[in-house]
């Protein structure tokens, strides 16, 4: 197999680095390199979390520095060989990660600056208990006595090489993140969490994960400093400055690229050695600073930030150009059941602190037909839109599904059992192209797709909703129409069994909502069954075989358009009772 001229490169720099040691240049270049390598690991590590999905953590310096203190009680009080201290050091900070993650990511609220301030408490607290128990008790842990491994002819060469070995891992790892279907859904949450969810990503499992291989791996880097070191206090490993230095070589480098921290990292490494070598160590600090200034006015992606987009551009572009796959036709078992009922709603409620938006709500939904949900503004049609996709949670009630009972079900869960929705104000990814949001949830949702049939799957729906053309521009560059169809073609990816429409044609203008009407129809005479909420009622009329009338959450009509349009409770709700 012939490989690619980059895997060549990478090869050829991996064997110069494995080299360095046995080159018998001066310590200090080895000690030197160990720590670009050393914040390398840091900064990446932090960037598989907060990078990828957005949740921004300050607290990794409590990581790490659990990663040191598990190193150096297993060793000094234990007396247990230096490398064995390792796998614990990763071990002690992903459990901890995972046990922290389990409450806080089902908080739904502790997002953003509330995360950030969270964490930063975290490592507070473990600093104060670390320095209360005998863990350190005050006089701090003392590594001089601890054997070094030999893996090089010096110590400092020894400690580049574990150095080395772990910043490769780290950066392998996070690769493989990056290009996995880990890494498409850390993205999306880091866009948008709860449309993620919606479309069949798994956030909090997936956010879990992350976390625990963020902290385990600098839990890694935490141990191996602890020897190098050689002497650890809680005043000197819980510092901001391990925070605020991932943070600023992230940011430098670019969080959406894997191997952005990688180069703000050595970046800044560098910078602060020239400095500090030059007898000028504040005016390197205060050069930091004005880089973290710079960066985030004029470079807010990073070096790679834009990069990043230009190849994924291009990726999609080759994609589009690619033979298009035909998605399967409704199979006979659907066809035979046409008629039969697919979505049962019972008494479903919802409240909004005191305002009932649904009050004890059934309808059916049956294989085949689309269902009209229509009302007044404020009627609770969104709601109950937002409670059978699993964007909220009911009160009260049942959803039973294609017979299988979902009330209570993750919305992630909804989406697999073959529910797919639009919304009515446009969510798309904003930092992923045309082609990867449509793609997502081919990936995630009840098609549950690999990356390849995926991506043509959404290639078949763009040129379906005539958006081919647009697949490797970003969400931005579309207009309201466009960003319409844009979540039409996103809900058709995931070959569902159920497509909820959210006021799809709401600021469209005439001629373009009569394609879309075309378009609505040919997606049922593929199968498909619809609900179909809408204020524009000429589509109404037109695409629906029944309807079902809304009105303070409660229904008040059901039947034919026509005939339930007539209804006298019906006309009093759209136009208000007369007055003599």
């Amino acid at each position: 197999m012939r490989l690619p001229v980059r895997a060549w490169i990478a090869l050829a720099a991996i064997a110069l680095a494995v080299a360095v040691p046995f080159l018998k240049l001066p310590a200090f270049y080895e000690s030197f390199l160990y720590l670009v390598f050393h914040w390398i690991v840091l900064a990446v590590s932090w960037n598989i979390l907060s990078g990828y999905s957005g949740y921004f953590s300050f607290g990794h310096g409590a990581f790490f520095g659990l990663g040191i203190y598990t190193s150096a009680t297993l060793a000094d009080k234990f007396g247990a060989p230096f490398l064995w201290t390792l796998p614990a050091a990763a071990l002690v900070p992903a459990l901890f990660a995972v046990a922290l993650g389990a409450v806080v990511f089902r908080a739904g609220r502790l997002r953003g600056e509330l995360f950030a301030l969270l964490t930063l408490a975290v490592t507070f607290i473990i600093a104060t208990i670390i320095l209360n128990t005998p863990i350190d008790g005050g006089p701090g842990v003392y590594l001089s006595a601890v054997p070094l491994p030999t893996l090089a002819p010096t110590p400092s060469g020894t400690f580049y090489v574990l150095a080395l070995v772990l910043a490769v891992a780290t950066l392998a790892i996070a690769r493989w993140i990056y290009y996995s279907k880990l890494g498409t859904g850390l993205f999306a949450i880091h866009d948008d969490e709860d449309v993620a969810e919606v479309m069949g990503v798994p956030s909090f499992r997936y956010k879990i994960t992350a976390f625990a291989v963020s902290c385990g791996l600098a839990g890694v880097a935490g141990g191996i400093y602890a020897l190098f070191i050689s002497y650890v206090t809680v005043s000197g490993v819980f510092t901001i400055v391990v925070p605020l230095n991932v943070v600023l070589m992230s940011v430098l480098g670019g969080t959406r690229h894997w191997l952005g921290p990688a180069l703000g990292a050595i970046a800044i490494t560098a910078l602060l050695y020239a400095f500090t070598a030059g007898d000028f160590p504040v005016a390197g600090r205060a050069a930091v600073g004005l880089i973290l200034v710079v960066a985030i006015l004029f470079l807010p992606e990073g070096f790679l930030g834009r990069f990043a987009q230009r190849v994924r551009a291009r990726r999609a572009a080759a994609i589009r150009a690619a033979p298009q796959l035909s998605p399967p036709p409704a199979s006979e078992a659907h066809a035979a059941a046409a008629g039969s009922v697919l979505l049962e709603v019972s008494g479903l409620c919802k409240s909004f602190k005191g305002l009932q938006a649904l009050d004890t709500v059934s309808l059916e939904a049956r294989r085949g037909e689309i269902l009209g949900l229509v009302g007044p503004n404020g009627s609770g049609k969104s709601t109950l839109i937002n409670l059978v996709s699993g964007h909220y949670a009911c009160d009260q009630g049942r959803v039973v599904f294609a017979d299988r009972d979902l009330t209570g079900l993750d919305a992630h869960r909804i989406a697999r059992a073959g529910i797919a929705r639009t919304y009515q104000i446009p969510r798309p990814f904003a930092h992923m192209t045309v082609l990867e949001n449509v793609a997502l949830p081919a990936t995630f949702g009840h098609a549950a797709l690999p990356r390849d049939a995926a991506e043509a799957e959404a290639r078949y729906w763009l040129d379906f909703t005539g958006l081919a053309d647009k697949a490797a521009a970003l969400p931005e560059a579309l207009n309201l129409h466009q960003r319409k169809f844009l979540e039409l073609a996103r809900a058709l990816a995931s070959r569902p069994k159920l497509l909820l429409l959210d006021e799809v044609l709401s600021g469209l203008t005439p001629s373009e909502i009569d394609g879309a009407i075309r378009t609505i129809r040919a997606i049922r005479d593929q199968g498909a069954t619809i609900v179909f909420v809408e204020h524009v009622m000429r589509a109404v009329m037109e695409l629906t075989d029944r309807i079902v009338v809304l009105n303070s959450g409660r229904v008040i009509a059901e039947g034919s358009p026509a005939e339930a349009m007539r209804r006298p409770e019906v006309v009093t709700a759209y136009l208000g009772k007369a007055h003599a």
